[in-house]
Order: C-alpha cells, then structure tokens, then sequence
C-alpha cells in the first residue's frame, strides 16, 4: 500500500477548502449534530438483525432529508490494513460507518468483523464473491447472498443489518425477492458515488462527495485504496463544518 504523503493531504485539503466556501453561506445555519463522544466505542455483544422499516421501499438510496445526518458506506474488501486505517480515521473524528462485507473477505480475516461492530459501526452483506450478481441464475445468486450471510452468523450470531448487491448500484428485482427471502428486508443502495475505485486521486474523491452530499445522503466508498485514506479526513472535518453528523445506516434510518 503506497504512502500518503504531506503533499497529497494539503492537495485534497485545498480541493474541499473551495467547496466549502461556495457551500459556507447555505449551510452556516444547518442544525448542531448529536455530539460525538471522544471516549472508545463499547463492546458489541452481536451485530444486530435486520427490520423492516416501514412505509419504506424495498431498495433504499437515501434517509430523511429533514435531519443533520448522513451515512458513509465502505465495500468491505482489499488490503485489511487499510480498513483498520480508515475505521480508525472514522472513530477518530466521532463518525460511525457501514461496512458491506465480501465473505470472502471475512474468511481471510475474519477478525475484522468483531473490529467493525466494537467500533459501533454497521455490517453488512455484499454478497460472498463479489461478482455480477443482477447477471447470475437464481441459484448462484441466492449462494452469492446466503454464502455471506453464513459468515457473518458464524462470526457475530447475525446475519448483518443491510445487504448491498455487488457490482451494480441497484438490485435487480429477482435479486432484490432473493435477498429479502435470505432475511433483508432491504437493499441498500447510495445516491453518492465517490468513484474512489476509479483511483482518480483523493482531491477528487473528496470534491466529488462534498460536493453533492446532502442531509440523508448515503455515500458509496470502498476500503483498499490509498485515495480514500487521504480523503476521509477532509470529508469529516468538512460535514463536521456543515453540521452533518456521519452515522450508520442503522442510525439513518431510525
């Protein structure tokens, strides 16, 4: 994993200085956010189960936009080192996030789950190898969502609180009964992409989501890659600015 560099925190810095000029005048009087605790998460026992949440659809791209809050998600794959890197950043600065897990990612470290839930942080499901799942027949793709509902039971006694397709934003419709039938009552898209995956450098990362995040936005993001280190402290400290708390989906939605 390359090395952040000075140049490249002042770069993205920069890059989210101009945003929140252009954003300061509308959103000077955004609501305080809950405070956030500088004090260690608390152990989580087990990762909570799944709900129905009602009076909402079965695919979900945003919460409530009548609220200070927000919701980072991470695609759980790549190197573990930086998934300890960016959960720490998040803690750091008070934020809870949501993992969506690849179980194959769990099987190669499967302390990471217990990791994520002592954080207070959301896990998820996103699908056991991470490939097309909307392309796939119905029998590999109910493997692809019950193959990592199994490690995640095995590892926290739950199967997770959100399932995520993979490798398409949205679900498809046999996918979206698949995954409910599995025990999701949800599926959980975003409306921000961060496009990090694409490597186009951290400045741009952290324009791209501050530029449009919203109240109830959920946001797209991926551990494993160098570009999203650099970012998150810029995303925090300027939803922090906004008076945006970052949560978890769970929280969001609540």
């Amino acid at each position: 994993m390359g090395r952040v560099t000075a140049t490249d925190r002042r770069a993205v810095l920069l890059a989210a200085a101009g945003l929140a000029f252009a954003a300061g005048c509308a959103t000077s009087g955004a609501a305080a956010h809950p405070a956030r605790s500088p004090h260690a998460p608390t152990r989580a026992p087990a990762a909570p189960g799944p709900r129905r949440l009602s009076g909402l659809p079965d695919q979900l791209t945003h919460g409530p936009r009548t609220r200070p809050r927000v919701a980072l998600t991470f695609h759980g794959q790549g190197d573990p080192a930086t998934a300890r890197t960016l959960l720490a950043e998040a803690e750091r600065h008070g934020a809870r996030v949501t993992v969506l897990a690849v179980g194959t990612w769990l099987d190669a470290h499967p302390d990471l789950a217990r990791r994520i839930l002592d954080g207070g942080h959301d896990l998820g499901n996103h699908t056991l190898h991470h490939v097309d799942i909307n392309g796939m027949s119905e029998a590999d793709a109910r493997a692809e969502i019950t193959g990592c509902a199994d490690r995640l039971r095995r590892l926290t006694r739950s199967i997770g609180t959100w399932f995520r397709p993979s490798r398409t934003p949205t679900a498809s419709p046999l996918v979206t009964r698949l995954a409910r039938e599995a025990g999701y009552p949800h599926v959980l898209s975003y409306d921000v992409d961060s496009l990090d995956f694409t490597s186009p450098g951290a400045p741009a990362v952290a324009r791209k989501v501050l530029a449009e995040i919203r109240e109830g936005s959920v946001v797209s993001l991926h551990f494993g890659y160098d570009d999203t280190i650099a970012a998150l402290p810029v995303v925090l400290e300027e939803l922090d600015r906004r008076g945006l708390a970052a949560v978890t989906t769970t929280e969001l939605f609540s």
